[in-house]
């Protein structure tokens, strides 16, 4: 066998003299699993080093996504906010991976990881302002509910155009490498968005210029209403990144100690060598794509119900309680108290103006132009004319 390097089409050259033809099947990517639903390790596994402190802070994390989305769920049915979108099933495979990151390695998300920005510290005030586009909404009301961002935070803002921030992620942890910086660019996105060109443009540009970029994939087996078998015939996703000649890992997505330890090791991995790993991360959806979706159009309430039987907030809970580390009575209230909370927060947070119309040609350029300037007058020429489709704040427009 030849060394790679020393040829110009690189590839290994192993010589047979009968024709032989591999399948990505051919690889046998394993799935790691380290938790069961009761609580306890599987036979051989080991826990991640993970302190009281850290453990309880993911189950937090999660624990206040589910009830976010919940409550947010019914507020769009309200018609309180206009769109919303859960991560029911997947809350341990952004949380959790989150925990394994330093808080400056930067995060790039696809519209289901709010998880790992409640991890970092986004409050619920901060939620809320961005869900209601209201005049604190850090993104000036200019994005659609779920699109959250944090500069703060190292989190990049939510795009709705779907596998934009894969490509961005490759260059972004290109220039963490330039920079000599000793962070890495995580970049989060479903199955569905794997099958994007922008998916293998950034996955080749980060391994041939090495750069230190985990790509999380949420595997959780539908793009909207087309289900995986549809979408592809390879051995799901792992085995991509291995095409394309970086390490990949494949995790039980609804156990978030194996979804630490994956990420942890894949940090690990992409700074210590400078390159790029890849995680496929299996966790059901276990509701609808968005609010705007009806998932009984396209699968059947025994296979959801299947799937409820994996609940990562129940399994990870389990083992939290067998460590000692969580009381139940005290979990119960303060789950009680938290859904309070963010029904108040919601009414704080729907009753503020909304943000001033001469914000909206800001952040273009240093200066706006005299043309955005032209085209603002145009626009409450417009409102002016038809006051009564255009209904704002006193104060939010002069």
């Amino acid at each position: 066998m030849n060394n790679a390097t020393n040829n110009p089409s690189n590839t290994t050259t192993n010589i047979v003299h009968q024709a032989e033809f591999t399948d990505t099947h051919a690889l046998n990517i394993p799935t790691l699993s380290i938790l069961q639903e009761d609580g306890t390790l599987f036979a051989g596994a080991a826990s991640p080093s993970l302190d009281r402190a850290t453990a309880l802070k993911i189950y937090d994390s999660m624990v206040f996504i589910r009830i976010l989305d919940e409550r947010m769920l019914a507020a769009q049915r309200q018609g309180r906010v206009s769109f919303y979108m859960q991560c029911l099933g997947e809350e341990a495979t952004t949380v959790a991976s989150a925990a394994a990151l330093d808080p400056k390695d930067m995060i790039m998300a696809q519209y289901r990881e709010q998880g790992a920005l409640h991890y970092r510290g986004f409050s619920l005030t901060q939620f809320m302002n961005q869900l209601l586009s209201n005049d604190q909404d850090l993104g000036k009301g200019r994005q659609m509910p779920v699109h959250y961002g944090s500069h703060d935070l190292h989190f990049m803002t939510i795009s709705s155009p779907l596998g934009t921030q894969i490509p961005q992620a490759s260059g972004y942890a290109y220039g963490q490498k330039l920079r000599g910086l000793p962070n890495i660019s995580l970049c989060y996105f479903g199955e569905g968005a794997a099958s994007e060109g922008d998916f293998h443009a950034g996955l080749n540009m980060a391994a041939v210029l090495r750069a230190p970029v985990i790509f999380f994939c949420r595997n959780n087996g539908y793009a909207i209403s087309t289900p995986a078998n549809e979408q592809f015939v390879g051995d799901g996703i792992a085995c991509r990144g291995v095409g394309y000649g970086m390490q990949a890992i494949r995790v039980d997505g609804a156990d978030a100690l194996a979804v630490y330890e994956a990420t942890r090791l894949a940090r690990k991995l992409a700074l210590e060598q400078q390159k790029p790993v890849l995680i496929e991360a299996i966790a059901y959806r276990l509701g609808a794509h968005s609010s705007s979706d009806d998932p009984s159009g396209y699968r059947s309430r025994e296979e959801e119900a299947r799937f409820r039987q994996q609940d990562p907030i129940a399994r990870y809970k389990c083992w939290l309680k067998r460590k000692g580390w969580l009381d139940e009575a005290a979990d119960q209230i303060a789950c009680d108290a938290l859904r309070q909370e963010v029904l108040d927060a919601l009414k704080v947070a729907e009753k503020r103006a909304k943000p001033h119309i001469d914000t909206l040609i800001g952040d273009v350029y240093a200066e706006p132009t005299a043309a955005l300037k032209a085209q603002l007058e145009q626009l409450k020429s417009h409102i002016r004319q038809y006051p009564d489709a255009y209904p704002l704040s006193a104060g939010r427009f002069e």
